[in-house]
């Protein structure tokens, strides 16, 4: 049996984020035998957004794939990569006609080839197309290249994101939630083989909430008036998760949680 090994990693946010990509993602590779990087690179510039200077320094520091979500417009700078760069994703159910791709393959220096789809969810999110629907649309073609698919699933609810991940079981190798910024304590195989957790969690500045700098959010909080959010820049951890899984029939044989400080 074949098995490949896919590190996850959630949420860059901000210069610390960025930081801790340089600092801890190449020994992660090597230590743990790493076949493909993927990482949800929305927040990497400033806490919102990325820009093509930072993709490029991702891909060097050993990431293979940047998925995205509903920041992924916050800088034009890299609107023109989401056409000529197939290795950044933005959500697959955008409307027809947005620009860049939700879903991709890609082959690993050994001659695997997996499968990403980068999907949002609807709940407290912007109203765009059916991720279920989306999904079983993307899978479709994927299946035709790699046995190996897994899905960024970019979503506020944690009851949107369970029910994606129970209805793509055995579908899919795994469904990985994003956004929250909040590493959650359920990851698990679920009984048809995919691996699951509602949120993978932050890269970036754990002295702070979700990313942003404390002072300005309670100002939100309890004045309920527009203040401008920046990232902050302490305590700097990776979260993320290594999934194993099965080449040939796709199905995930164990998921891990990762939680390094820089």
């Amino acid at each position: 049996m074949a098995k490949i090994k896919i590190l996850f990693i959630g949420d860059v946010v901000g210069k610390a984020g960025r930081c801790a990509i340089e600092k801890l993602v190449p020994a992660l590779l090597n230590t743990n035998s790493i076949d493909i990087c993927i990482a949800n690179g929305e927040n990497a510039a400033g806490g919102k957004g990325i820009t093509r200077k930072i993709s490029n320094q991702f891909f060097s520091y050993g990431i293979d794939i940047i998925t995205s979500g509903n920041h992924i417009w916050s800088n034009k700078d890299i609107l023109s990569a989401l056409d000529t760069d197939g290795r950044i994703l933005r959500p697959a159910n955008y409307p027809d006609g947005v620009k860049g791709i939700g879903s991709t393959t890609f082959e690993s220096k050994k001659g695997y080839i997996i499968g990403i789809i980068n999907l949002m969810g609807r709940i407290f999110m912007k109203p765009l197309d059916c991720p279920f629907k989306t999904a079983e649309k993307e899978i479709k073609k994927l299946k035709k290249r790699a046995m190996v698919n897994i899905i960024d699933f970019h979503a506020e609810a944690t009851s949107e994101k369970i029910a994606l991940g129970r209805y793509l079981d055995g579908k899919v190798t795994a469904v990985i939630g994003t956004h929250t910024h909040v590493q959650t304590a359920d990851e698990k195989i679920l009984p048809k083989g995919t691996a699951y957790i509602t949120d993978v969690g932050m890269t970036g500045p754990h002295d702070s909430i979700i990313g942003a700098k404390k002072d300005a959010v309670f100002q939100r909080f309890l004045t309920q008036v527009p203040v401008k959010i920046e990232a902050a820049s302490d305590d700097i951890w990776l979260n993320g998760v290594i999934i194993e899984a099965d080449y040939d029939s796709g199905k995930a044989l164990s998921i891990e949680r990762v939680s390094r400080k820089l």
